[in-house]
């Protein structure tokens, strides 16, 4: 009491200091992590500012700019994400290495085509990037705990991944309407000081990503409240739909028939949608543990009995994909389709098996997702490695089916070859060679109708030459010799665009090319030549070719009188020329002479 009287501290006291103090040191920590998820998220909108800047002014090498834009986007992205439930230094070397891995195999992917933008072009990048940005993370958490194939906290951190994600870009949606609604609002009393700091290039990039961060962080913070347990719940309401639904799907299939089903990739699209939406659905319901997942009898019934029901539309996607493959060969978007098949079929196989050994099932499905989302990794890898290029096996399937004849000549595809970058150009130019062959005339016909063929630089010069002796028509015939000489003085691009001109048919299918030989220079000894090759514009293209001095050289062609002819009229010149043997006779033309130099007047 003496001690209490004279303003000792009590027992009491000390223990509401201490929880204070706890309470203070809790809110500091609070504040330090808010602080710096918004500065990584910041950090996050500067970088990627800068980096499309250099990306605009072209400052780097393209495949560098694509591993520095890959990298960064799904660093921070990894980072903001780990951050919360690891600690920094931690998460930071996980989101390294994630982004490594896919900026490393994007990269590579890159390749198979000659610039960056063509590969960007094309959905794979983006299917495959998303997939190992994200799908890894659950894996680095559970790593760094109780174990990288802990099936709870896999489940359990991929949701709250998502849910995370969801409501901070939600956060950010919000601050943005009210950063322009306080704009307007300003604006009525003349005060542009938020129009003016968000005119500054960067200032959106540092807002949206330092938002993004904090609310991250708060978000976290709220793990209790922001639980992904009430999305769980509520998905879990739509399994007895989808299964309604399915159970009326196959009972109509031997009613209706397959007939439908597959004319086209929208139809396996569907399916496997529809595979995938049951899956997750069955996930949701035995959730991580036994004690977690649903307790209703009629929700496991349901559960079991789409789990089962599952290969069905996972199994007809893939036979519709099958199809499609045998009646037209294989493309890119059929090889996606293909692997995705055969992840939806994994699933079902795998769920069916799980339900029909009995006691257990739920466990078993829980491991048949971890195994499935290893598969789905090493798909998404597998697809940017030479291992699973859909360029070069598309490709490689249409050459083999025009060759084997199952496809003819009106049915290739000529300018989506040019979308399956340098395995699309080795199929253009392994067309180009057959087009020189006897015999295929159809084909080379085909290739000149289409921009594809333009130029024919990848055929080999020889087989040029001799492709264009066969298909330039000669008048008179027999001039065979002078025509070798001339046409060997002419560059290689030159023949082939020569060639290109010959390939390209007229409207009566007659070659759109002729040379004709005579002596046009009689003061000079020899004969020279005359080249009309038809142009995509309608008009003839005039090549004079004439030996001065033994070197074979250029002049030009004037067409006596008026301009010269297009349309129908260019095409009627070629025609005659073809047919019958061309007269060479005088020009209908003097010259007045002064000093060595002749002066003319042209009609």
């Amino acid at each position: 009491m003496t001690g209490a009287r004279q303003g000792l501290p009590t027992g009491a006291h000390l223990l509401g200091c201490a929880k204070l103090e706890a309470e203070s040191q809790a809110m500091t920590d609070v504040m330090r992590q808010r602080g710096l998820m918004a500065l990584i998220g910041g950090l996050a909108g500067v970088s990627l500012y800068l980096l499309a800047k250099v990306l605009d002014r072209g400052l780097l090498d393209e495949r560098a700019a694509l591993a520095l834009a890959a990298f960064a986007a799904a660093f921070f992205t990894a980072l903001l994400a780990l951050a919360g439930p690891l600690a920094l230094r931690r998460a930071a070397v996980g989101a390294a290495g994630v982004a490594a891995v896919g900026a490393g195999l994007l990269v590579w992917a890159s390749l198979r085509f000659d610039t960056v933008g063509q590969f960007i072009e094309t959905p794979l990048w983006a299917l495959t990037g998303t997939v190992l940005a994200f799908v890894p993370l659950p894996f680095v958490i559970a790593a760094s705990g109780p174990g990288w194939r802990d099936y709870p906290t896999l489940f359990g951190q991929a949701w709250t991944i998502v849910v995370r994600y969801a409501a901070a870009w939600l956060f950010v949606g919000a601050v943005w309407a009210v950063i322009w609604l306080s704009d307007a609002l300003l604006g009525i009393v003349g005060l542009r000081v938020i129009e003016d700091l968000i005119l500054v290039s960067f200032v959106p990039w540092v807002i949206t990503g330092a938002t993004l961060g904090l609310a991250l962080a708060v978000v976290t913070e709220l793990a209790d409240l922001v639980s992904p347990y009430l999305i769980l719940r509520l998905l879990r309401l739509l399994l007895p739909v989808v299964l309604v639904v399915m159970v009326v799907f196959v009972l109509a299939l031997p009613l209706r028939g397959l007939t439908g089903l597959f004319g086209s990739l929208s139809a396996a699209a569907t399916l496997l949608a529809m595979a995938a939406a049951a899956a997750t659905l069955v996930t949701t319901a035995v959730d991580q543990t036994d004690l977690e997942a649903t307790d209703s009898v009629l929700l496991r019934r349901a559960t079991q009995a789409l789990a089962l029901i599952l290969p069905v539309p996972a199994g007809l996607g893939g036979y519709a994909v099958w199809l499609r493959v045998a009646q037209y060969g294989w493309t890119p978007d059929r090889v996606l389709a293909a692997v995705v098949a055969v992840l939806g079929l994994g699933y079902g196989v795998l769920y069916a098996v799980a339900v029909l050994r009995g006691a257990g099932w739920m466990a078993r499905i829980r491991q048949a997702n971890t195994t499935m989302a290893l598969a789905l990794m090493a798909a998404a890898a597998l697809l940017l490695t030479p291992v699973l290029n859909p360029e070069r096996i598309a490709a490689n399937s249409q050459l083999a089916r025009f060759s084997g004849g199952q496809t003819d000549v009106e049915a290739l595809e000529l300018a989506t070859f040019e979308q399956w970058g340098r395995a699309g150009a080795a199929a253009l130019t392994r067309l180009q060679e057959l087009s020189l062959a006897p015999g295929q005339a159809a084909l080379a016909r085909r290739l000149a109708q289409s921009r594809s063929s333009e130029p024919l630089l990848a055929v080999a010069a020889e087989q040029v030459v001799a492709a264009l002796r066969e298909a330039m028509p000669l008048r008179p015939a027999m001039a065979q010799a002078t025509r070798d000489r001339l046409m060997a003085a002419i560059a290689p691009d030159e023949q082939r665009d020569w060639l290109t001109a010959c390939l390209a048919p007229m409207a009566d299918g007659r070659p759109g090319c002729v040379m004709v030989v005579g002596d046009f220079w009689p003061e000079q000894s020899g004969d020279e030549a005359i080249a009309l090759l038809r142009q995509p514009d309608g008009y003839n293209r005039f090549e004079g070719l004439v030996t001065v001095d033994g070197q074979v050289q250029r002049r030009s062609v004037i067409v006596l009188p008026g301009f010269p002819p297009d349309g129908a009229q260019a095409e009627a010149m070629l025609q005659a020329l073809q047919g019958d043997l061309p007269q060479v006779v005088p020009a209908p033309i003097n010259q007045v002479t002064a000093g060595g130099f002749g002066l003319i007047i042209l009609p």
